[in-house]
């Protein structure tokens, strides 16, 4: 059984709390907008990371990260992009991409809007947006997901809050 944290649009600010709400996961997940290449430098110093790159990140994340990832893992086909729109309104460069082979779990970032749901037009595929972890958007409450993966079983699904947004200022 493998844990999962999933966070996104940090916006160049990564929570210190969100070390001890991960610390019980095997691998990060970081679906874009990262904000600034010292965080990826310090969630790969944590544990193993899987990151995108969103639409304000710069040459450095770029150069550490990846547009699309995709990958398999206890049974699971993911995609992580961050812009992919959600069920069934979909980024149109990405639609095609799913109607021709939709994952298992398909994993966006970028609305701040925490979404977990799934698309019975495409298998049943599991959508997940964990919101926003950091302090910038006009999210009221920054959030991440924590889950487990095993033999082509979710389980555990959590949301993670990390408090207000407009607390920080």
């Amino acid at each position: 059984m493998l844990k999962i944290g999933l966070l996104s649009d940090t916006h160049g600010y990564l929570d210190p709390a969100l070390f001890q709400h991960f610390a019980p996961c095997d691998e990060l997940w970081h679906a874009g907008d990262v904000g600034d290449a010292g965080i990826i430098e310090q969630l790969e110093n944590f544990k193993p990371l899987r990151v995108v790159y969103g639409n304000i990140d710069g040459k450095e994340v770029k150069l550490r990260s990846e547009e699309n990832c995709r990958f398999e893992l206890e049974g699971f086909r993911v995609w992580m992009t961050h812009i992919g729109g959600y069920p069934p309104r979909y980024n149109p460069q990405v639609r095609p991409q799913l109607l021709a082979q939709p994952p298992h779990i398909f994993v966006c970032g970028h609305s701040h809007i925490l979404r977990v749901m799934r698309d019975p037009k495409l298998g049943q595929m599991l959508y997940l947006n964990p919101g926003a972890a950091g302090r910038e958007g006009f999210h009221k409450v920054r959030t991440a997901l924590r889950f487990s993966l095993h033999e082509g079983q979710i389980a555990n699904m959590e949301v993670v809050e990390l408090g207000l947004r407009s607390a920080l200022y």
